[in-house]
């Protein structure tokens, strides 16, 4: 019997020939990743255990994008206790105001995690870099710390599920739509602990930008992890990135999985979840009438460049609603550059749309886009639990920028055709 990608990347990390579902294993870390909110704990629980060094000082990664710059006292504090551990570790790569973005856009395009990685992050949406063809799971801040001293964690080996997506997409269908009509098909646990391993004819067309947005949301089923096959998409976006040599896993004809799903594309209409959970999906055919105060695009789901070019391709030559405030978050420095000189701020703009530095801050309700009592928000993030923007009041649809920037100019949550 052969071996799933994500049972190979694993057993290669581990030292093994073969492993199998359920077994547990120790395994070599590439990357650990922590952030502002959960690296101060990581960092003291590093501390307590004595240690002077990190295993590899270019292999730990700090990204303070949460609440940076910093809102208020409390956020200073974390975000000093990163940059004086940077410091005092001499870390390679340590992203500060100025160079720092949304962690998981700021990764891939510095060349950071590579295909065939194995990847840990004290932040649940690190199985984003499956789309690079690794291994890339959210672990706890005292994990981290022990990733950071040891250079090595230990997993139990996930079964993987097999989802197979055919036929041609519809206009303005993406990477967030076959992921949210995904999880309202299996459900927020329907993966639980398991490999998302996303295959077919529609993925193998799907941009590197459509195929983290898929990865970025598999925790939001219960995966384990997010992963797609590397392929000449993938070469060309690595191959003038990466830092680091890489290494092809594949998965075997004969491996054994779990379930085999499959989706017909051409039936997949652009997808809205409903409150107060990401399986509460619904097809824009079926949404209603259902008005909003606040629109936000961007976040480690989609603030890369081709959800910036969608949102302003409908935007263009429009008003925002007067009811609506829009937020467009590119999300890295080098996204927010290259969309200022394609003069999609220019059109953001003129549409009457603020424009952030990079930051999480307004998909957990830190900042940039708190929500009040009673509002309502569409938003390209990738949670809309019980006060996850702000006040538990509150209300959050999730959904995709081309829905998002028609909802912004027509004040209600609107396909994007709709804009004429």
């Amino acid at each position: 019997m052969g071996m799933t990608i994500t049972e190979k990347i694993l057993a290669e990390h581990a030292g093994l020939e073969k492993v199998e579902p359920g077994q547990l294993i120790n395994a070599k870390l590439d990357i650990v990743l922590g952030n502002d909110i959960t690296a101060p704990v990581a960092i003291k629980e590093f501390k307590k255990l004595g240690l002077e060094k990190v295993f590899d000082k270019e292999r730990v990664c700090l990204v303070p994008d949460h609440f940076t710059p910093n809102k208020d006292i409390k956020s200073a504090e974390q975000a000093k206790m990163l940059r004086e551990f940077a410091r005092e570790q001499d870390l390679t790569n340590y992203f500060d105001v100025g160079q720092m973005g949304v962690e998981h856009c700021l990764l891939p395009e510095q060349g950071i995690v590579v295909p065939g990685d194995v990847v840990i992050g004290a932040d649940s949406h690190t199985c984003t870099y499956g789309a690079l063809g690794a291994f890339a799971t959210g672990v706890g801040s005292t994990d981290m710390a022990a990733g950071m001293a040891t250079g090595e964690a230990w997993f139990k080996v996930p079964e993987s599920i097999k989802f197979v997506y055919y036929g041609k997409l519809q206009p303005y269908v993406g990477g967030k739509d076959l992921i949210l009509h995904t999880i309202g098909d299996i459900g927020v646990d329907g993966a639980r602990y398991m490999a998302m391993e996303f295959t077919g004819e529609a993925i193998s067309g799907l941009s590197m930008d459509n195929r983290f947005t898929m990865c970025n949301m598999a925790i939001e089923a219960g995966g384990k992890n997010g992963i797609i096959h590397f392929d000449e998409i993938t070469e060309a976006y690595v191959k003038n990135r990466a830092k680091r040599t890489w290494k092809v896993f594949q998965s075997d004809a004969d491996a054994k999985y779990a379930q085999v799903i499959e989706y017909d594309c051409s039936k997949i209409e652009p997808q809205v979840a409903f409150p107060h959970l990401p399986e509460n999906t619904k097809p824009i055919s079926q949404v209603g009438n259902v008005t909003i105060d606040q629109v936000v695009i961007g976040s480690c789901t989609n603030g890369r460049m081709e959800d910036l070019r969608v949102a302003a391709s409908i935007l263009k030559g429009h008003k925002v609603h007067k009811e609506i405030r829009l937020i467009v978050i590119p999300g890295t420095q080098e996204i927010y550059r290259q969309a200022m000189h394609e003069g999609l701020f220019d059109i953001f703009l003129d549409a009457g749309a603020a424009i952030s530095t990079p930051t999480c801050g307004p998909c957990l309700g830190g900042h940039m886009g708190i929500l009040a009592k009673g509002e309502r928000a569409l938003s390209t993030t990738n949670r809309n639990f019980v006060g996850r923007m702000g006040h538990p009041e509150s209300e959050v649809y999730l959904a995709s920028p081309a829905v998002a920037a028609a909802s912004a100019v027509l004040g209600r949550i609107a396909a994007p055709w709709e804009v004429k």
